[in-house]
């Protein structure tokens, strides 16, 4: 329908409407209809109950997403001095100047260690969709069939070098390049199709790596290991996750500037506790305000132990013992908390928490994306009830404020291959030990993955 007759049409329907004048533009008509419409306490009063209810069903079925980019966390102070706001074009060269004159220490670990990783968080892809994703000093494209099989390759045609993961169509099992649509299959990576041979026949060469992956609680996660014929270790599900008995309430996602060892590190680092995530969350994200007077009047409490796995245990799992709570004036505690926290290889870790309601779990990934930037996701999920839509969006907001603190100690911290320790700090040179294991004789050195990077 064009435009004039679509108001000529709009014009009889309104002149229709009763107590409505028969003549008048179409203007007139809707200013008539506005004014003559019965705005009456009865009309208001229902939509402010439609617009409460709508509310109410987004603050309980929504969930939150709390996400940083590498430049807004750490370097306000950076900003600050060279009067750079949040929008202005300079804010990024000004970081990325800080990344470069950054002192980030002599031999540093390598940078990408062996174990599962998460590539995508499973929303991210839909059926019949195929995305590039590039970590772990790998080009992957990762694709969903239509009928919700999550497959993982290399992301290059070896014909001519396209990226499979821009442009490439997903056809039954298989995914097609966007090239000249050579076609690969997702179980074994074999190409299956050359449309244009006239021969019909395939070499048997013409094939890409197919990558170990594994689709769980809210993850695709690759298994990323430099000796070809190491067998994936096995970590447990949460069930109550898997089978749809808690729901996910929301998550943080971050960009941070630092090795992948630092971020689990804090497991066994105790005493950073009372000194980075004492202050009373109120205080924000950045230090050098968070010791503000006036929050004083409450601090959080944290008692915390860190332990390697014992003979008999599954030697790629470590585990965290921690109670939290908050107190008022040093004497009134409130909102304890105990956590058990499993260190799953170097990039996932499974928070088990309990606090006076009930049960909930948080999960972390750190995902290495450059040899000095890792992506860390955290997802909440805890049985849907209305005390749980009000906390878990609480402890979401609170766990990516204290969770900035640490970034900005990261963004900018060295890291010390024999740092300077006293018998407090015993825990960091037992986790470092136990974290030793997640590198090969063969693995990449830091020197030559960042030299990939800057040719």
């Amino acid at each position: 329908m064009e435009l004039n007759a679509l108001s000529s049409w709009m014009e009889q329907q309104l002149r229709v409407l009763p107590g409505m004048a028969t003549n008048g533009t179409l203007e007139e008509l809707l200013l008539d209809t506005l004014i003559e419409w019965p705005w009456t306490p009865a009309f208001w009063l229902g939509a402010l109950a439609l617009t409460v209810c709508y509310g109410l069903y987004l603050f309980y079925y929504h969930a939150m997403v709390w996400k940083r980019d590498l430049t807004e966390i750490g370097y306000n102070h950076i900003l600050d001095a060279a009067r750079i706001g949040k929008s202005d074009r300079k804010r990024v060269d000004i970081v990325n100047r800080a990344r470069r004159q950054r002192k980030i220490g002599s031999r540093l670990p390598p940078p990408y260690p062996n174990g599962w990783f998460s590539v995508l968080e499973s929303e991210e892809l839909a059926p019949g969709e195929a995305k590039s994703v590039d970590c772990l000093g790998q080009n992957l494209v990762v694709f969903r069939t239509h009928t919700g099989e999550v497959n993982v390759l290399d992301a290059y045609c070896p014909h001519l070098g396209a990226n499979l993961g821009v442009g490439g169509i997903v056809r039954g099992d298989c995914i097609e390049c966007p090239f000249h649509h050579w076609t690969f299959s997702g179980r074994d990576g074999q190409c299956t199709n050359i449309p244009y041979s006239r021969s019909g026949t395939v070499p048997k060469v013409a094939k890409l790596r197919k990558w170990v992956s594994r689709e769980v609680n809210g993850f695709i996660f690759v298994w990323h290991h430099v000796d070809a014929d190491a067998e994936p270790w096995s970590f447990n599900v949460v069930q109550e996750i898997e089978d749809g008995r808690w729901v996910y309430y929301g998550k943080n996602d971050f960009l941070v500037n630092c090795h992948i060892q630092d971020v689990p590190e804090n497991g066994a680092d105790v005493a950073h506790l009372a000194a980075v995530h004492g202050p009373n969350m109120l205080s924000g994200s950045d230090i050098r305000y968070s010791r503000a007077a006036w929050a004083d009047f409450g601090m959080h409490s944290w008692l915390a132990s860190w332990k390697a796995p014992e003979d008999g245990e599954a030697s790629h799992v470590a585990t965290m013992d921690l109670v939290h709570s908050f107190r008022i004036f040093n004497k009134l505690e409130v909102g304890k908390i105990d956590v058990r926290a499993f260190q799953i290889g170097p990039g996932y870790v499974q928070l088990m928490m309990n606090h006076g309601m009930g049960p909930f779990v948080v999960l972390q990934t750190v995902t290495p994306i450059e040899p000095l930037v890792q992506r860390v996701i955290h997802r909440f999920y805890a049985p849907r009830n209305a005390w749980n839509a009000i906390f878990q969006k609480f402890a979401i907001w609170a766990e990516s404020v204290m969770f900035e603190r640490d970034m900005m100690v990261w963004n900018h911290k060295q890291f010390i291959d024999n740092p300077l320790l006293i018998k407090e700090d015993r825990l960091i040179k037992a986790y470092r030990k136990w974290y030793s294991q997640f590198y090969s004789e063969n693995s990449v050195s830091f020197v030559m993955a960042k030299e990939k990077l800057d040719w």
